[in-house]
């Protein structure tokens, strides 16, 4: 991951203004409460992340298995850089809709009784990749509501699925009510409606002569459409394609 792209995903709570602006007392925690709020259905790795100054603590030994990574001196920066360049921009989407979604439909003393959940890819030890689930549960806000201290949970689930479906939820603990499998909705993709319509039978699996055939349109006019819309999305292959649509919520 570049400089550039590692600070954008960090602006995500610079620029929000959600992380909080003063240090926030560390909880007392029994690992008892803790586990019962983790679903964890492969090797997996923990920290706390202090979102006032990202500094890291608690740190699990299992992150050097994972990933390589020292528990003694890794920092949020090093795990972020092992996120796949592909998935760079859900990421970033992903935390700021859930920022978003917080401040605007949870009270305060909401915020501490829901964990996020949401997967991508992350570049492990031996320097493949695979997809990991993501779990996170703020601990403390500050005195103004700001972000303070995370749990984060990173668990390994390739070999459960290998595919990424683009969505994030919000799991409501201690019977507060969840929203599941959310869509991250891009403001617009200056698509046409035709033109919307195509990219839906393209993640069908439709080829272009199937799209012409359905459509009653030529071979020709269908492939005027595929030019441009990758240039719209600003992409260069089908499965490009296909996740763009579906991070606009169009598939």
């Amino acid at each position: 991951m570049g400089q550039n792209e590692l600070k954008h995903l960090q602006d995500v709570w610079d620029k929000t203004q959600k992380r909080a602006v003063e240090n926030t007392e560390f909880p007392l925690l029994k690992f008892e409460d803790i586990t019962s709020k983790i679903i964890s259905l492969g090797p997996f790795y923990y920290y706390i992340i202090d979102f006032y100054d990202m500094s890291l603590s608690q740190v699990s030994q299992s992150i050097q298995d994972i990933h390589g990574l020292n528990p003694d001196t890794v920092t949020f920066g090093d795990i972020l850089a092992t996120i796949h360049p592909d998935d760079i921009s859900y990421v970033q989407k992903t935390e700021a809709a859930v920022a978003e979604f917080y401040y605007t439909n949870l009270k305060p003393d909401q915020l501490l009784r829901y964990k996020i959940n949401y997967s991508f890819r992350s570049r492990m030890a031996d320097g493949t990749y695979a997809l990991l689930n993501h779990q996170a549960i703020l601990l403390t806000l500050d005195k103004n509501g700001g972000f303070g201290k995370s749990l984060n949970i990173h668990t390994r689930i390739d070999h459960i699925n290998s595919t990424n479906n683009f969505t994030y939820s919000l799991i409501g603990l201690e019977n507060e009510p969840s929203f599941m499998n959310r869509s991250i909705k891009q403001p617009t993709t200056g698509l046409s409606r035709r033109e919307i319509e195509i990219v839906k039978l393209i993640g069908s699996g439709m080829d272009s002569s199937r799209i012409a055939e359905l459509l009653f349109i030529s071979p020709k006019t269908v492939k005027k459409h595929r030019s441009n819309i990758y240039k719209k999305l600003n992409v260069k292959n089908t499965g490009q394609v296909i996740k763009e649509a579906m991070l606009a919520g169009l598939i």
